[in-house]
Formats: C-alpha cells, sequence, structure tokens
C-alpha cells in the first residue's frame, strides 16, 4: 500500500504531534526516515530524496509479533508515505532503503515507532457545570492518556485526560457540543472516536447583592438567555437560624425580616425548560446595620465643636456624623460611638444624624437632633449720638440671638453694660470722651464671639462759661476755660454783616473788625480730630460797645453853660460829654441826643469828646472838637473917683482875657473904656449920680464875656463958693453953696499946726470950726459925705491964711487954690 503526501497526514499538518515528529538518520549520509504521524493503524513517514534512487521500500515488523510484517514500496518522487493495517498499540521496526533501477540498496535507515493505542468508545457525555463537559469510556490498551475535543461548530476545545471520567473545561454556557475522544500512548493518537453530542448546562446567574435596609437583602441578576427560572437561597453564615429559598423567573427578588448587620450567604441558579440545573453563584451579603440609638450632643471646648455619642449599633462598623445647616454640612466618621465635630458656625441651627455603615451599606439616618450653635457677634454695628450726652449703639439682630449685651469703656478705664432683647441701647455719654464698644449676642449655647470691637469719640465739650471782655467798641477778647477732647477752638461771632471766626488751639480768641452798636451770635465750638466740632455749644448774644458819637455842634447857653449835640444812633447808649483842659475834666450825660455842660471855668480851652455807653460797653470816644469859654469876667473891679468928672476903675485880671471894654451908664450918657489893661480912666462923668457899671472881657479870639457890677453912684457936686470967714475967740465960719440940700458935707482944715474937721448937720451950707490956731495956713477941703467911705479927696482945696490979731484969729486971707488942685 502506498500514500501519497497529502494523504492521511494533510489533516496533521497543523498541529503534529510530537511523537511524528521522530527523526533516526542513517549511517550513510544524507538518507533519513521521520515518523509524520502515526495513528492506531497507520504510520505516516517522511524522507528525503536521495540522489539516483528509482524506488524506496520501506518494511514494518511488529515487535510483539514475528508472524506480522509489512513491506510497502514508493516510487521515487514519493517523499511521504503511510503504513497501514498495522496492530494498535504495538511496536514496529521500520526499515527504509533506497533503491536505484538496478535493484541494488543505495542507502537504508532504521527507525523504531510505536502505532497509537485503539480508539476509544464514548459511553456518555454530560455536563454538571455550564464550562464544562464529562465524557465516560471504557479504558483503552496501552493507552497512558486521552485527548478529549469538544467542537461547536465555532471554536474546537481539546483536553488531554488520564483515565475516565474527562471533562473538558473552558466552554460556553448552555452550548451543545460534539464530543470525540482520542487515546494517546508514547507512538501517537489514536483516530477519534465517533462523536457524541451534550450540552453545558446554564451558566450561574451572576448576583447583584446589597442590604436596602437593616433587615432586607436584596438580589438581582441580568436576563440569562434559555434560563426558564431562577432558584435563590439564603442563610445566615454562622448556621443559625433557618434557610430561606425562593423559586422565580423574575430577575430579582428580596429577602426581608431579616437581622441587621448580619452575614448571609446566598446561592442561586438558573434552570432550562427542562428544569435542568445549571451553575450555582454563591456570595456573602451583610444586612445594614440598625440606626443608631441615643444619640446626645455636648458642646466641648468651646462653642464651635460638639461630641455626639451614640449606643453601638450591631454589625456596624463605622458610623458617620452629619451636621447639616441649609447648604452646609459637617461631617465626621469614626470607627467608636463618639465623634468630635468641629467647625461649627456661629448663629447656625444643625441637624444631627448618626447613620451607622458596613460592608452592606448604611443604616439609616437617626432622627435629627438638633443643635443651635452660639449666635454670631452682631454686626452693622452704629453707634451715634442721637442727642448730646446720649450715646445710641444699635446693630443687626443675629439668628439665635435671644438677648444682647453691649459693653461700652471709656478712655478713663470705667465701663457700663446694657442688656437688652432688642437689637439697640442707650448709653449716657460724656463729651470728650473716648468710648470702646463691644456687643455680643447669647443663647443658651453661650455667648457669641468676640466681634470687631469699635470706638466712638464723643464731641470734644463746649466751653461752659466763656467770657467775653470788651477791648473797644470792634474788638472783642473771649476767653474760657479748656475743656475735655478739644484739639482747637473755633470762636464764631455772627451779626447782620455777616461772620468773624478765630481758630486757635489757646483758650482766648480776640474778635476785631466787628461793628459797632451791633448784636453778634458768639459761640466757641471746640474741635477735635476724631469728632470734628462739636455744633452743640451753647452761643452768647453780645452787643458791641456803642459806635463813637459824631458831635454835630456845641452852643453856648450861659456863661458857663454850654450845651453839646451830637448825631444818636443806640437808643440803649448812654453818653457822657467830656471836656478836657488844663482846667480839669467836665462830664455831662445824656441819653438824649444832647447835653449841657455847667460849670465850666471862664477863659479856658477844652477839648470836647462824647462817649457813648450801654451794657455792651463802651464806645471809642468821638472827634474832639475844641471849646473855648469866654474870658472870666474880673473878680475885683475898683471904681476910684479921680476927679468930680473923671473915674478910675481898675479890675483884677480876667482869665482869658485880652482887651476889657468897661463902660459907665447913665440917662445922662456913659463912659466907656477899651484897654489891654485891667485899669482905665473914665471922664465926662457927671456928680451925683447912679451908673450902671459893666465890663466886658474880650478873649484872643473875640469871645466876650459881659461882666455887670455892683451900680456906681457918683460922688455928690463939690460944693462952690467955698469961703472962709473969721469969728471971734479964734473961731472960723467955713461958708459953701451946696449942690444938694440934702447931702452933708464934711469940712477939713489942715494946717501945720493941726488938722480939723466939723460936719454941720443936714440942710446946713456952713460948717463953724473953734479954737483954731491963728497964724497958720491952712488948706480948705468941703467935701460931701459919703456912706461908702473915707471923704472925696478931689473937691478943690483953697488957701487960707489966718492971721494972728493978738491971741485970737485975726484976718483969714485967701490965698487961692493949692498946687494939687491946681494941677489936676
Amino acid at each position: 500500500m502506498s500514500c501519497t503526501e497529502t494523504a492521511s497526514c494533510d489533516r496533521r499538518e497543523r498541529k503534529p504531534p510530537p511523537a511524528c515528529l521522530k527523526k533516526i538518520f542513517s549511517a550513510n549520509t544524507g538518507f533519513s526516515v521521520s515518523i509524520y504521524d502515526v495513528t492506531s493503524q497507520s504510520i505516516c513517514l517522511r524522507w528525503p530524496k536521495f540522489s539516483g534512487t528509482s524506488s524506496y521500500r520501506v518494511t514494518a515488523t511488529a515487535m510483539n509479533s514475528v508472524d506480522h510484517s509489512l513491506l510497502v514500496h514508493f516510487s521515487d518522487v514519493t517523499l511521504k508515505g503511510t503504513l497501514t493495517s498495522l496492530i494498535p498499540s504495538t511496536i514496529y521496526a521500520i526499515q527504509a532503503e533506497a533503491i536505484d533501477r538496478n535493484g541494488i540498496i543505495l542507502a537504508e535507515t532504521q527507525i523504531m515507532q510505536s502505532t497509537a493505542p485503539d480508539i476509544p468508545v464514548i459511553d456518555q457525555a454530560y455536563s454538571k457545570l455550564s464550562n464544562s463537559i464529562t465524557v465516560e469510556w471504557k479504558a483503552v490498551p496501552g493507552a497512558t492518556s486521552y485527548l478529549l475535543t469538544a467542537e461547536d461548530g465555532d471554536s474546537l476545545i481539546e483536553t488531554v485526560v488520564t483515565n475516565s471520567p474527562g471533562t473538558v473545561m473552558g466552554l460556553k454556557p448552555a452550548t451543545l457540543y460534539r464530543l470525540s475522544i482520542r487515546s494517546i500512548n508514547s507512538g501517537g493518537k489514536s483516530q477519534p472516536s465517533l462523536f457524541r453530542k451534550a450540552k453545558t448546562v446554564l451558566a450561574a446567574p451572576v448576583l447583584s447583592v446589597s442590604s436596602p435596609s437593616c433587615d432586607s437583602i436584596a438580589v438581582s441578576w441580568k436576563v440569562m438567555h434559555m434560563a426558564a427560572g431562577f432558584s435563590v437561597s439564603l442563610m445566615r453564615s454562622d448556621g443559625l437560624g433557618r434557610m430561606l429559598k425562593e423559586n422565580t423567573t423574575n430577575t430579582s427578588l428580596i429577602f426581608t425580616n431579616l437581622d441587621p448587620g448580619t452575614l448571609y450567604t446566598i446561592k442561586a441558579y438558573a434552570w432550562n425548560v427542562n428544569g435542568i440545573p445549571g451553575d450555582d453563584f454563591t456570595c456573602n451579603q451583610r444586612t445594614s446595620p440598625k440606626a443608631p440609638a441615643d444619640v446626645q450632643v455636648f458642646f466641648h471646648s468651646g462653642a464651635s465643636r460638639a461630641i455626639v455619642s451614640w449606643m453601638p449599633a450591631k454589625g456596624a462598623l463605622t458610623y458617620s456624623v452629619t451636621a447639616s445647616s441649609g447648604l452646609f454640612k459637617l461631617n465626621c466618621n469614626t470607627s467608636s460611638t463618639s465623634c468630635l465635630v468641629l467647625s461649627l458656625q456661629c448663629g447656625s441651627e444643625y441637624s444631627i444624624s448618626v447613620t451607622a455603615y458596613n460592608d452592606a451599606g448604611s443604616s439609616k439616618p437617626t432622627d435629627a437632633v438638633s443643635l443651635k450653635t452660639i449666635p454670631c457677634a452682631p454686626v452693622n454695628v452704629s453707634i451715634e449720638e442721637d442727642e448730646p450726652g446720649h450715646l445710641l449703639v444699635s446693630w443687626s439682630s443675629v439668628n439665635f440671638g435671644h438677648y444682647y449685651v453691649v459693653f461700652v469703656k471709656s478712655d478713663d478705664g470705667f465701663e457700663v453694660h446694657c442688656n437688652t432683647s432688642h437689637t439697640h441701647c442707650h448709653f449716657q455719654s460724656d463729651c470728650g470722651f473716648t468710648y470702646f464698644i463691644s456687643v455680643f449676642a447669647y443663647n443658651k449655647a453661650g455667648q457669641s464671639p468676640l466681634g470687631d470691637v469699635f470706638n466712638y469719640t464723643t464731641a470734644p465739650c463746649c466751653p461752659s462759661d466763656f467770657r467775653a471782655v470788651f477791648v473797644s467798641s470792634d474788638t472783642v477778647r473771649v476767653t474760657w476755660a479748656p475743656v475735655r477732647g478739644a484739639e482747637m477752638y473755633e470762636t464764631r461771632a455772627v451779626g447782620w454783616s455777616g461772620a468773624v471766626l478765630c481758630n486757635d488751639t489757646a483758650t482766648a480768641c480776640t474778635l476785631s473788625a466787628l461793628q459797632c452798636n451791633t448784636h453778634y451770635n458768639v459761640t466757641v465750638y471746640s474741635f477735635s480730630e476724631a469728632r470734628g466740632s462739636n455744633t452743640s455749644c451753647a452761643s452768647k448774644d453780645v452787643a458791641t460797645a456803642p459806635c463813637s458819637p459824631e458831635i454835630k455842634n456845641i452852643s453856648k447857653e450861659a456863661l458857663s453853660v454850654i450845651s453839646v449835640h451830637w448825631q444818636s444812633d443806640n437808643e440803649e447808649a448812654t453818653y457822657v460829654v467830656t471836656a478836657r483842659g488844663e482846667a480839669g475834666l467836665w462830664h455831662c450825660t445824656s441819653s438824649a441826643n444832647s447835653c449841657t455842660l455847667i460849670n465850666l471855668p471862664c477863659g479856658s480851652a477844652f477839648s470836647v469828646s462824647a462817649i457813648a455807653r450801654s451794657p455792651a460797653g463802651q464806645s471809642l470816644p468821638s472827634y474832639s472838637v475844641p471849646l473855648e469859654t469866654a474870658p472870666c469876667c474880673p473878680s475885683d473891679l475898683i471904681l476910684t473917683q479921680v476927679t468930680q468928672s473923671v473915674t478910675n476903675i481898675s479890675w483884677s485880671v480876667g482869665v482869658g482875657a485880652q482887651t476889657y471894654i468897661t463902660m459907665l451908664e447913665s440917662p445922662k450918657g456913659q463912659a466907656k473904656c477899651h484897654t489891654l489893661q485891667n485899669y482905665c480912666l473914665l471922664g465926662c462923668i457927671t456928680c451925683g449920680t447912679n451908673y450902671t457899671v459893666s465890663l466886658k472881657a474880650v478873649s484872643e479870639t473875640g469871645l466876650t464875656s459881659s461882666c455887670t457890677y455892683q451900680g456906681y453912684s457918683s460922688s455928690v457936686c463939690c460944693p462952690s463958693g467955698v469961703k472962709l470967714y473969721r469969728l471971734g475967740n479964734n473961731g472960723i465960719r467955713v461958708y459953701w453953696q451946696a449942690s444938694d440940700k440934702t447931702v452933708n458935707y464934711n469940712t477939713d482944715l489942715f494946717g501945720s499946726k493941726g488938722n480939723f474937721t466939723c460936719t454941720p448937720i443936714s440942710g446946713l451950707s456952713h460948717c463953724v470950726i473953734t479954737k483954731i490956731p491963728c497964724g497958720d495956713v491952712y488948706t480948705v477941703v468941703v467935701s460931701p459925705v459919703t456912706d461908702k467911705g473915707p471923704r472925696l479927696t478931689f473937691c478943690p482945696k483953697k488957701i487960707y491964711s489966718v492971721t494972728c490979731s493978738g491971741s485970737s484969729v485975726g484976718m483969714v486971707i485967701y490965698r487961692g487954690k493949692s498946687n494939687a488942685e491946681q494941677h489936676t
């Protein structure tokens, strides 16, 4: 029997077994035989072409049976051949020879090869697992192993086993396979057995398990092709309790009434329409824990931290605490039964719940426990003085602020506080202080954190008692005591014509350029950099002094009375007029627009000025107006009748007078004299006449004082016709012719031997002088007797010689007038 290269060997080229690759070389170089394939009854050989060969001869001899041998010839073009009809599981000695056309063996070689065991026969094939089929067969003599093959049309899976039964793994679930088996020994593999069909069972459903609640486990799986139903069983992993089993055609189910936090084992499989069960799927699932009980919350070491504690939950591995406030959440995870929640926000209400966790999931959160944190520090704090001395502190309300406490501490260390449920507080405040203000909110959780500390400086104190002292009618000096908090002062005087300002750090200010006779509203404001000006300072009405009067004219009312007139513009003012001169000061006062200066000394020069006085002060003096009083009348005026028609007038010096005019006036005429001297002779005087005596003192500027004196009577006319007549016995009669019968006369005889006088009774015009010595020259004067004093001396004096006649008066001889008389 011959074989070609493709016969019975081509099918093995894809994966030749190792036994087919056995190669033995002959002693002759270049010719050898190799085994390509071996079956139970055949051996396929391969050799190289040998030069000069016309044919090949192969002989196979069974080693355990001398009666069985096989000889096969092949042509020179055949390089591969198969030996058939061999005995299974038998060792053959195979000899190959290269023969030329002459029958000469050119080369030869020999190998030993065993045939494969006999073909097995499958008794049965079945599937217990979705990825395998188990095959059973009777053992084949000489087989050392078996090759199981499973084909589904798309794939081929081979498995080498040592004996029956054998299982092919790696198959697809619920798939129909054609199964065959080959026996194997050291020589090779037998041909495949007759195939047997078998179908893999359904794959196990892949379970998704969870514990939706602490007493339930949910099981679900995907839809499985060819599955008619499913069986799921559940049992505690510790073996306690009973097993729960459910059959269903759905793809999910829930086991309820389970123990919380307990580990359960779940097993599931699917069956097909024939009721054949598929693979089991087994997994463990713990029920989620039950919610922790007895949750308690306490603040810890401050209001921003809280300790949450609870009773342990069975099966819980960890716990999570959630503190929620709106969208803001805080979490704390722990494996213990308490947890410290940090960073709590002030002014928030937290809902705190605890959730237990294990590998199954979480419990339901516990019922929320409410926790209100401390309120936040109040914001929008505003401080204002709603009125001087009252500080209003207000703020915005804060969440969970049950009440508020405001602390106000002044810069001198004194502190007060206000406790209120409102959002404002009133405080008494003093001017010029800086207050440090903090506002806290409180609730049951405690005190809010310290917010911003505000400082507020009250306006500086106002000068409480400032004094205005007039420097002049347009200048006022304002002084005050220093006040707390003031760094600068502004003095403002507001009048109808505008305002006058004065800024200074000193406690005094001089307001100048004020309007006289004007009411000003004067305020001293205190100022500080922190608060500015205290605008609540009280003002005072201050009226400036009256304006200076303007003297319009001066008129002379009498000798020593001067009226001064001025223009008045202040009804409240009292005006004082002062005449100032070397003689001194004279004043007059009036509330009108004129006053009279009296008792001004005559003959004096004055400077007259006026001032106005009011409660506001005293004006500046008016411009001075010169005033000159009329000259003084001479205090002493003496009239001396020099002769019967001439009178000498003399007077004392009149102060201020430069010239004098004297005048004697009577109905009979007047006598007048104008002189620089203080005396004057007035002639043409009529004797025995009453005169009015006047004198005018005239100043250098022409002012005149008319001085009137007591009337002057000129002396009675001297008698005429004076004669002496001798009487007997040394007597002499003096006779005259009287000018007035009512006038008495004196007769005076002046001689060296004596002087003699006689005064006759009224009405007589003669007088007798007795016992006159004779022999003497007598001057005889007869003069009227006046009641003013001494006798007149200007009457004519006549000289008579009286001779003696014996011892008696002799002749009386007229000797003429005396020399003095003659010269007059």
